[in-house]
Formats: structure tokens, sequence, C-alpha cells
């Protein structure tokens, strides 16, 4: 099988760098290394891989906040675009009878954050995370946003180290299969739309609201441009276009529960009990 990706020349060397992590003068080396020798195997068995080159894994863990320049962030970036191509190809061939929006839809559900850390948790990656000692205080193992992004890091890392899209898959399908099944519920299969309303409603906000603001060229090659607004706070207004402007708004809804999410996660915003 080809090779989709290539490692830059000088990629090993700073795979390499990360060995040297544990001797940071950031935080006590023996202990962090010792703490993921130690967890490593319950790890692997987890995830039903077994990394030949380890330096990987503890890159997939590591947190920009232990160390700014070596952390999981490219191989976040690559294990986002594997889990869409493996999520997508599952889908076509496990519900041929779907339309191309439906399975779109059923995509978007099974890669959003929430489905991410449904997995990061099934998986105890929480106690794996390698972070700076304020992530770490101030509640970092737990954080939606940590937990999704190091799902996406293991898959990338997953790859890299076995240079094989089959293995990664294999990984990827056994970690995500119960919501595989269960995505085309209709309680689970919710659009951007009806999801933002339902949180907004739930932590007594007011509804939502869509502007379209511009509609470019003729029909049927029109786009346009919608934009959306929410009344809680530290929330900024989200723009987005499509096809039509159902399309935009759906994509508007998206982008906003991305940015409500990250700003509980962060905890910028605290949610009215």
């Amino acid at each position: 099988m080809p090779k989709v990706f290539k490692k830059e020349s000088g990629d090993s060397e700073k795979i390499t760098e990360v060995a040297e992590i544990a001797s940071s003068s950031k935080q006590p080396p023996k202990q962090r290394y010792t703490n993921f020798e130690k967890g490593l195997p319950s790890l692997q068995k987890a995830l039903g891989y077994s990394f030949k080159d380890t330096t990987l894994a503890k890159l997939a863990l590591t947190h920009r906040s232990y160390d700014g320049k070596i952390n999981y962030e490219r191989l976040e970036f690559l294990g986002d675009a594997l889990l869409g191509m493996i999520i997508g190809e599952a889908l076509y061939y496990q519900y041929p009878n779907q339309d191309e929006g439906r399975l779109t839809r059923m995509r978007a559900t099974l890669v959003r954050q929430e489905s991410l850390v449904i997995v990061a948790q099934k998986l105890n990656l929480s106690s794996h995370l390698i972070l700076g000692i304020g992530e770490r205080k101030g509640g970092g193992r737990e954080r939606a946003s940590i937990l999704a992004d190091t799902v996406e890091s293991l898959i990338g890392a997953i790859y890299l180290d076995s240079q094989s899209v089959d293995v990664v898959k294999a990984c990827v399908l056994s970690w995500f299969a119960e919501l595989i099944d269960n995505v085309n519920d209709q309680r689970v299969l919710k659009d951007a739309k009806s999801r933002l309303q339902e949180w907004l409603q739930g932590h007594k906000y007011d509804l939502p609201n869509y502007e379209l603001l511009e509609t470019q060229g003729n029909a049927p090659n029109q786009i346009f441009i919608v934009r959306c607004e929410v009344v809680v706070p530290q929330t900024t207004p989200v723009v987005e276009s499509g096809e039509s402007r159902r399309i935009a708004e759906q994509k508007t809804a998206e982008k906003m529960i991305n940015q409500l999410n990250k700003l509980v996660s962060d905890r910028i915003i605290k949610l009215k009990p």
C-alpha cells in the first residue's frame, strides 16, 4: 500500500526529542517519566495497539502546556484527517440506504468533540496525559478539548508508527464501534441548529439569532452568508457561507456550539444552574 503521508527529514529528530521531555526542568523528571512508562502497557491494551516507537505515544499525550514546541498538535492535525476518512468510509458501507446529506450529518456527529470525549473516556486517556503544572492543577485531565484532541493525536501517532492505514482503521473502528452503530438513532442524530437550541434552552439562555448578511452570485449558483449570535457572555458572533441559507445557518450553529464548548471547557464561562 502506498504511503499517504511522508515524514519530513527533521521530524525524526523532533520525535526523538520527546524522549527528553521527561528530563525537562518544568516538572520533576523522574515522576513524569515513571508515570508514562508505568502507564504505557495499560494504554496500549486500551488502544488495541503496541507502539514500536514509544516516543510517538509520548508525543501524542503531550499537551502544549508541558512543552510549547514539542507537543501533540501536529499529530492531532494528521489524526483529524485520518479520522474523517475512516469514519466516512465506515458510514458509507454500514448505511447503504442513506443519502449524502444524512451521511454528512452522521459523520459530523461522530467526529464532534462530544463523541471524541466519549472515546477518550472509554480509553481512560485522562490518566495518561502529560500536562504542565498549571493545566494539571486547573482540571486539564478532564478538559473536553484536550481529551478530544488527544484521541486525534493518537490516531496520527498510530498511523506514523505502523505506516498502515489498515492498522489505524482497525483501531478507530473498534473505539467508535458503539457510536457508529447508534448514530442512526434520531435521538443521537440531530442537526446543529437543534443541538444549539437545546444547549441554550438547557442552560436558560435565549434562542440564537440568525441573520442573512449577504447573497452572492445568481441562482442557481448563489452563496448565502449568515451570521449567528447568542446572548451568552464572552461569545462572539460567527459567520459562515453555504449554497443555501439553511446550510449556512447549520454551519454557523456548529461553529457556535464549538465556541461554547471551548469556553466552558476553558472555564471562561460558567453555566447557569
